[in-house]
Protein backbone atom coordinates (compact mmCIF):
# COMPACT_ATOMS: atom_id res chain seq x y z
CA UNK A 1 0.00 0.00 0.00
CA UNK A 2 2.90 2.12 0.38
CA UNK A 3 3.49 2.60 -3.46
CA UNK A 4 0.18 2.92 -4.36
CA UNK A 5 -0.11 5.89 -1.25
CA UNK A 6 3.66 7.19 -3.08
CA UNK A 7 1.76 7.28 -6.59
CA UNK A 8 -1.17 8.48 -5.67
CA UNK A 9 0.74 11.73 -4.02
CA UNK A 10 2.90 11.97 -7.34
CA UNK A 11 -0.51 12.57 -9.17
CA UNK A 12 -1.13 15.57 -7.03
CA UNK A 13 -3.20 13.62 -4.39
CA UNK A 14 -1.95 15.37 -1.29
CA UNK A 15 -4.27 13.86 1.59
CA UNK A 16 -3.17 9.96 1.99
CA UNK A 17 -2.66 7.87 4.78
CA UNK A 18 -2.26 4.24 5.45
CA UNK A 19 -3.09 2.12 7.92
CA UNK A 20 -5.32 4.97 9.31
CA UNK A 21 -7.70 4.38 12.07
CA UNK A 22 -11.15 5.28 11.08
CA UNK A 23 -12.26 5.75 13.60
CA UNK A 24 -11.04 9.05 13.59
CA UNK A 25 -13.30 9.92 10.93
CA UNK A 26 -16.58 8.75 11.73
CA UNK A 27 -18.85 10.46 14.07
CA UNK A 28 -19.07 7.19 16.43
CA UNK A 29 -15.41 7.65 16.80
CA UNK A 30 -15.68 3.70 16.56
CA UNK A 31 -13.91 1.96 13.49
CA UNK A 32 -10.55 -0.28 12.68
CA UNK A 33 -8.01 0.83 10.27
CA UNK A 34 -8.36 1.31 6.56
CA UNK A 35 -4.96 0.39 4.89
CA UNK A 36 -5.43 3.03 2.27
CA UNK A 37 -7.49 6.58 3.31
CA UNK A 38 -7.83 8.83 0.16
CA UNK A 39 -9.35 12.37 0.24
CA UNK A 40 -9.12 14.04 -3.08
CA UNK A 41 -9.19 17.79 -3.22
CA UNK A 42 -11.28 17.78 -6.83
CA UNK A 43 -13.82 16.22 -9.07
CA UNK A 44 -10.52 15.76 -11.57
CA UNK A 45 -8.48 14.04 -8.54
CA UNK A 46 -10.92 12.09 -7.05
CA UNK A 47 -10.83 10.50 -11.27
CA UNK A 48 -7.17 10.08 -10.95
CA UNK A 49 -7.36 8.18 -7.16
CA UNK A 50 -10.01 6.44 -9.04
CA UNK A 51 -8.02 5.39 -12.16
CA UNK A 52 -4.95 4.79 -10.09
CA UNK A 53 -6.87 2.21 -8.17
CA UNK A 54 -8.39 0.20 -10.78
CA UNK A 55 -4.75 -0.05 -12.04
CA UNK A 56 -3.55 -1.86 -9.13
CA UNK A 57 -7.28 -3.76 -8.55
CA UNK A 58 -7.35 -3.21 -5.55
CA UNK A 59 -11.33 -2.67 -3.08
CA UNK A 60 -12.50 0.26 -2.94
CA UNK A 61 -15.36 2.17 -0.66
CA UNK A 62 -16.43 5.37 0.27
CA UNK A 63 -17.19 7.80 3.21
CA UNK A 64 -18.35 11.47 3.69
CA UNK A 65 -18.06 12.59 6.99
CA UNK A 66 -18.89 8.98 8.65
CA UNK A 67 -22.49 9.64 10.31
CA UNK A 68 -24.62 6.89 9.53
CA UNK A 69 -22.01 4.34 9.54
CA UNK A 70 -20.22 2.08 11.73
CA UNK A 71 -16.38 0.94 10.63
CA UNK A 72 -16.30 -3.11 12.32
CA UNK A 73 -13.34 -3.32 14.33
CA UNK A 74 -10.81 -4.74 12.19
CA UNK A 75 -11.30 -2.00 9.85
CA UNK A 76 -11.67 -1.90 5.82
CA UNK A 77 -9.04 -3.54 3.56
CA UNK A 78 -7.99 -1.92 0.48
CA UNK A 79 -9.01 2.25 -0.37
CA UNK A 80 -11.46 3.98 1.04
CA UNK A 81 -12.30 7.68 -0.49
CA UNK A 82 -13.47 10.10 1.80
CA UNK A 83 -15.21 12.67 -0.17
CA UNK A 84 -15.12 15.31 2.45
CA UNK A 85 -13.80 18.90 2.19
CA UNK A 86 -12.54 18.15 -1.45
CA UNK A 87 -16.09 18.43 -3.01
CA UNK A 88 -18.05 20.64 -1.26
CA UNK A 89 -18.26 23.74 -4.11
CA UNK A 90 -21.77 24.93 -3.95
CA UNK A 91 -23.80 27.35 -6.19
CA UNK A 92 -26.58 28.45 -6.79
CA UNK A 93 -28.34 28.94 -10.62
CA UNK A 94 -32.02 31.01 -9.86
CA UNK A 95 -33.97 28.43 -8.06
CA UNK A 96 -31.80 25.90 -8.32
CA UNK A 97 -28.57 24.83 -6.53
CA UNK A 98 -25.45 22.24 -7.46
CA UNK A 99 -23.72 21.26 -4.57
CA UNK A 100 -20.33 18.81 -4.07
CA UNK A 101 -20.73 15.42 -2.28
CA UNK A 102 -19.08 16.55 0.42
CA UNK A 103 -20.45 19.64 1.29
CA UNK A 104 -22.32 19.48 5.12
CA UNK A 105 -26.11 18.84 4.60
CA UNK A 106 -26.59 20.91 7.31
CA UNK A 107 -24.19 23.93 6.04
CA UNK A 108 -26.36 23.60 2.96
CA UNK A 109 -29.73 24.18 5.17
CA UNK A 110 -28.51 27.43 6.37
CA UNK A 111 -27.06 29.08 2.86
CA UNK A 112 -29.93 27.86 0.99
CA UNK A 113 -32.12 29.81 4.06
CA UNK A 114 -30.16 32.92 3.36
CA UNK A 115 -30.45 32.82 -0.56
CA UNK A 116 -34.08 33.04 0.57
CA UNK A 117 -34.50 29.27 -0.80
CA UNK A 118 -37.12 26.72 0.93
CA UNK A 119 -37.10 23.51 0.45
CA UNK A 120 -34.24 22.30 2.61
CA UNK A 121 -35.42 23.02 6.03
CA UNK A 122 -35.53 19.17 6.87
CA UNK A 123 -32.09 18.64 6.10
CA UNK A 124 -30.97 21.47 8.88
CA UNK A 125 -30.38 18.33 11.69
CA UNK A 126 -28.44 16.26 8.95
CA UNK A 127 -24.95 15.72 10.32
CA UNK A 128 -23.86 14.14 6.90
CA UNK A 129 -22.84 15.27 3.75
CA UNK A 130 -24.63 15.48 0.20
CA UNK A 131 -23.15 12.33 -1.20
CA UNK A 132 -24.64 10.48 1.58
CA UNK A 133 -27.34 11.70 1.82
CA UNK A 134 -28.22 10.48 -1.74
CA UNK A 135 -26.96 7.94 -1.15
CA UNK A 136 -29.46 6.79 1.49
CA UNK A 137 -32.42 9.31 0.78
CA UNK A 138 -31.75 10.92 4.09
CA UNK A 139 -34.52 12.66 5.58
CA UNK A 140 -36.65 14.45 8.48
CA UNK A 141 -39.59 16.39 9.30
CA UNK A 142 -41.49 14.04 6.86
CA UNK A 143 -39.43 14.90 3.59
CA UNK A 144 -36.53 13.70 2.21
CA UNK A 145 -33.85 14.41 -0.31
CA UNK A 146 -35.84 12.78 -3.50
CA UNK A 147 -38.85 15.55 -3.35
CA UNK A 148 -36.26 18.28 -4.18
CA UNK A 149 -33.27 16.53 -5.92
CA UNK A 150 -33.01 16.72 -9.78
CA UNK A 151 -30.17 14.55 -10.64
CA UNK A 152 -27.03 13.23 -9.23
CA UNK A 153 -23.29 12.98 -10.91
CA UNK A 154 -22.43 9.52 -10.21
CA UNK A 155 -18.79 7.99 -10.38
CA UNK A 156 -19.89 4.22 -11.24
CA UNK A 157 -17.39 1.04 -10.28
CA UNK A 158 -16.49 0.41 -13.94
CA UNK A 159 -14.75 4.36 -14.21
CA UNK A 160 -17.87 5.74 -16.13
CA UNK A 161 -19.37 9.59 -14.83
CA UNK A 162 -23.14 9.84 -15.90
CA UNK A 163 -25.52 12.30 -14.53
CA UNK A 164 -28.47 10.00 -13.39
CA UNK A 165 -32.00 12.22 -12.96
CA UNK A 166 -34.17 11.58 -9.85
CA UNK A 167 -36.41 8.55 -11.31
CA UNK A 168 -33.27 6.94 -12.65
CA UNK A 169 -31.88 6.79 -8.97
CA UNK A 170 -35.08 5.00 -7.95
CA UNK A 171 -35.58 6.03 -4.22
CA UNK A 172 -37.59 5.08 -1.87
CA UNK A 173 -37.63 5.29 1.75
CA UNK A 174 -34.02 5.90 3.06
CA UNK A 175 -33.21 3.30 -0.25
CA UNK A 176 -31.44 4.42 -3.94
CA UNK A 177 -30.34 2.62 -6.63
CA UNK A 178 -26.49 3.26 -5.06
CA UNK A 179 -27.38 0.94 -3.00
CA UNK A 180 -27.80 -2.00 -5.36
CA UNK A 181 -25.27 -0.71 -7.78
CA UNK A 182 -22.04 0.63 -6.69
CA UNK A 183 -20.75 4.27 -7.13
CA UNK A 184 -19.81 7.37 -5.65
CA UNK A 185 -21.97 10.60 -5.71
CA UNK A 186 -19.61 13.40 -6.96
CA UNK A 187 -22.37 16.07 -7.24
CA UNK A 188 -26.17 16.74 -6.91
CA UNK A 189 -28.60 19.06 -8.23
CA UNK A 190 -31.31 20.76 -6.45
CA UNK A 191 -34.65 22.69 -7.21
CA UNK A 192 -35.96 24.99 -4.17
CA UNK A 193 -38.56 27.72 -4.14
CA UNK A 194 -38.74 31.32 -3.06
CA UNK A 195 -39.21 32.00 0.42
CA UNK A 196 -39.25 34.54 3.11
CA UNK A 197 -35.45 34.16 4.99
CA UNK A 198 -37.49 34.91 8.07
CA UNK A 199 -39.60 32.26 8.10
CA UNK A 200 -36.94 29.74 6.49
CA UNK A 201 -34.59 30.81 9.40
CA UNK A 202 -37.32 30.49 12.02
CA UNK A 203 -38.00 27.11 11.37
CA UNK A 204 -34.48 26.19 10.90
CA UNK A 205 -33.47 27.67 14.63
CA UNK A 206 -36.96 25.48 16.10
CA UNK A 207 -35.93 22.16 14.38
CA UNK A 208 -32.56 22.57 16.01
CA UNK A 209 -34.08 23.65 19.25
CA UNK A 210 -36.11 20.72 19.13
CA UNK A 211 -32.74 18.50 18.10
CA UNK A 212 -30.91 19.67 21.14
CA UNK A 213 -33.79 18.91 23.71
CA UNK A 214 -34.31 15.24 22.28
CA UNK A 215 -31.21 13.99 20.74
CA UNK A 216 -27.92 13.38 22.51
CA UNK A 217 -25.90 15.60 19.89
CA UNK A 218 -23.03 16.09 22.97
CA UNK A 219 -22.21 12.19 22.84
CA UNK A 220 -20.35 10.58 20.02
CA UNK A 221 -23.25 9.08 18.46
CA UNK A 222 -24.62 7.83 14.11
CA UNK A 223 -27.82 9.56 14.54
CA UNK A 224 -30.88 7.18 14.17
CA UNK A 225 -29.79 3.64 14.62
CA UNK A 226 -33.14 1.98 12.97
CA UNK A 227 -35.70 2.82 10.02
CA UNK A 228 -39.01 3.61 11.61
CA UNK A 229 -41.65 0.56 10.60
CA UNK A 230 -44.75 0.97 8.96
CA UNK A 231 -47.21 3.00 11.24
CA UNK A 232 -44.73 3.24 14.51
CA UNK A 233 -41.25 4.60 15.33
CA UNK A 234 -38.76 2.86 16.76
CA UNK A 235 -37.57 4.96 19.14
CA UNK A 236 -40.63 4.18 21.14
CA UNK A 237 -40.94 0.96 20.72
CA UNK A 238 -37.32 0.47 21.95
CA UNK A 239 -38.69 2.46 25.33
CA UNK A 240 -41.74 1.30 25.29
CA UNK A 241 -39.38 -2.56 25.73
CA UNK A 242 -37.40 -0.76 28.90
CA UNK A 243 -33.83 -0.22 27.00
CA UNK A 244 -33.55 3.15 27.55
CA UNK A 245 -30.23 3.17 28.94
CA UNK A 246 -29.39 -0.58 28.45
CA UNK A 247 -25.68 -0.80 27.76
CA UNK A 248 -23.48 -3.09 26.32
CA UNK A 249 -19.90 -2.78 26.71
CA UNK A 250 -18.82 0.87 25.66
CA UNK A 251 -22.31 1.54 23.69
CA UNK A 252 -25.38 2.38 25.66
CA UNK A 253 -29.30 3.23 23.78
CA UNK A 254 -29.12 6.65 24.22
CA UNK A 255 -31.09 7.97 27.44
CA UNK A 256 -32.49 10.99 25.25
CA UNK A 257 -33.44 9.54 22.36
CA UNK A 258 -34.18 5.68 22.04
CA UNK A 259 -33.25 5.48 18.64
CA UNK A 260 -30.00 6.40 19.62
CA UNK A 261 -27.00 4.68 20.21
CA UNK A 262 -24.10 6.90 21.56
CA UNK A 263 -20.36 5.72 22.46
CA UNK A 264 -19.55 6.08 26.17
CA UNK A 265 -16.52 5.55 25.75
CA UNK A 266 -14.54 3.13 24.31
CA UNK A 267 -17.03 1.34 22.69
CA UNK A 268 -16.10 -1.17 19.96
CA UNK A 269 -17.89 -2.15 17.17
CA UNK A 270 -18.61 -5.30 18.27
CA UNK A 271 -20.30 -3.27 21.14
CA UNK A 272 -22.45 -1.70 18.59
CA UNK A 273 -23.44 -4.59 16.61
CA UNK A 274 -24.42 -6.74 19.78
CA UNK A 275 -26.52 -3.91 21.46
CA UNK A 276 -28.38 -3.74 18.12
CA UNK A 277 -29.17 -7.45 17.69
CA UNK A 278 -30.13 -7.29 21.36
CA UNK A 279 -32.82 -4.50 20.88
CA UNK A 280 -33.89 -6.41 17.78
CA UNK A 281 -34.39 -9.60 18.79
CA UNK A 282 -35.94 -8.31 22.16
CA UNK A 283 -38.37 -5.89 20.05
CA UNK A 284 -39.16 -9.23 17.67
CA UNK A 285 -40.26 -11.27 20.77
CA UNK A 286 -42.41 -8.46 22.71
CA UNK A 287 -44.13 -7.02 19.38
CA UNK A 288 -43.50 -9.30 16.92
CA UNK A 289 -42.20 -6.28 14.64
CA UNK A 290 -38.95 -6.71 12.98
CA UNK A 291 -36.40 -3.78 13.13
CA UNK A 292 -34.42 -3.12 10.67
CA UNK A 293 -30.73 -0.96 11.21
CA UNK A 294 -29.98 2.37 8.88
CA UNK A 295 -27.08 2.43 9.74
CA UNK A 296 -23.96 1.21 7.28
CA UNK A 297 -22.16 -1.20 8.37
CA UNK A 298 -18.84 -1.89 6.55
CA UNK A 299 -15.51 -3.92 7.12
CA UNK A 300 -14.03 -6.88 8.82
CA UNK A 301 -15.45 -8.07 12.14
Amino acid sequence: MKQIAEELLQAGIEKVWTNEPLANHTTWRIGGPADLLIQPKDKDSLQAAFQIIHRHEIPWSVIGRGSNLLVRDRGIRGAVLKVAEGLSHCEFRGEEVCVGAGYSMIRLAMETGKMGLTGMEFVGGIPGTVGGAVYMNAGAHGSDLSRILIDAEILFENGERKVLTNEELSFSYRTSLLQQRKGIVVEARFRLHPGDRKEIAATLAANKERRRLTQPLQMPCAGSVFRNPPGDHAGRLIEAAGLKGYQIGGAQVSEKHSNFIVNCGGATATDVLTLIDYIRSTIHSKYGIDLHPEVLVVGEG
